[in-house]
């Protein structure tokens, strides 16, 4: 890496102290293709309450050590503390999911990208599973957009390779959806989820 950064995990009430500014960096993030997100501080510190409720959850942050901000941040967390609308499909395909991690998200500040902090933050998560132990499986899922949707960018390239790379397969039978509100929606709607797995971690 050639900027001055440091990557930290941290757990449980060590967040507390990070929580308004991975709100601010969420939202920003989020905003692009293909989440488009329309977000709230007031929903992410809410959201990000359960990375603090739940002991065996973890964040990884990076940070530009120039300044201290926090530039980029991945979250994960056992699925068995995760919510129905994530549950449900490994339930369903009989998967048991005190087996399962989940690798919520990742965000990153543009002008940080390609200094190999996808590939770490994936390293520490996994790192974090193997040392609770337990787990045959970790998992993500990403928002399916149609190849015609008016916001994507024309230089749009999926992460498809890079996941595979790292291990990580779509598995069309394992689906979800999301509610949120896109960019220049007037309300909240439901977004297709596929799950990636990697198995016998």
């Amino acid at each position: 890496m050639s900027k001055n950064i440091r990557v930290e995990r941290k757990s449980g009430n060590a967040l507390i102290e990070f929580i308004p500014e991975l709100a601010r960096l969420r939202i920003e993030v989020f905003r692009d293709f293909p989440y488009l997100y329309d977000g709230t501080i007031e929903y992410e510190q809410k959201y990000l309450q359960t990375y603090i409720d739940h002991p065996d959850s973890v964040i990884v942050l990076a940070f530009d050590n120039d300044d201290n901000s926090i530039v980029g941040a991945s979250t994960a967390i056992p699925m068995r503390d995760e919510t129905a609308e994530l549950q449900n499909p490994f339930l369903e395909n009989g998967y048991d999911i005190d087996k399962v991690f989940y690798c919520s998200e990742s965000v990153l500040n543009k002008a940080y990208r390609g200094y190999g902090l996808g590939v770490r933050f994936f390293e520490e998560r996994e790192a974090h599973a193997a040392e609770l132990g337990g787990f045959r499986h970790i998992t993500f899922c990403c928002v399916e957009r149609p190849a015609d949707h008016p916001r994507r960018p024309a230089d749009y390239v999926p992460l498809d390779k890079f996941w595979n790379k790292r291990g990580y397969f779509k598995h069309p039978e394992l689906t979800t959806s999301y509610i949120w509100k896109d960019l220049d929606d007037t309300e909240e709607t439901a977004k297709p989820m596929t799950f990636w797995l990697k198995h016998d971690i």
